[in-house]
């Protein structure tokens, strides 16, 4: 049976995962040349991608803490 650590975990691995899709579209956008006002709009985008991105890898280790080896 599947345990609810291992859904929460697969979930905060997608959340990780499209966050940093969604970046990597914003970053590849912005090297295009489409005017200021889209540039400051990507920007915005990328800084909140980072953000979400962040976040939801903080998720994923409270989930499952890193083992340490002695």
């Amino acid at each position: 049976m599947i345990e609810l650590t291992d859904l929460e975990m697969a979930a905060a691995r997608q959340r990780a995962k499209r966050a940093e899709r969604s970046l990597k579209q914003a970053t590849a956008l912005l090297d295009d040349n489409h005017g200021l006002a889209i540039s400051l709009a990507l920007c915005s985008r990328i800084r909140a991608g980072q953000a979400r991105a962040k976040a939801a890898k903080r998720r994923l280790l409270k989930i499952v803490p890193p083992t340490t080896s002695h």
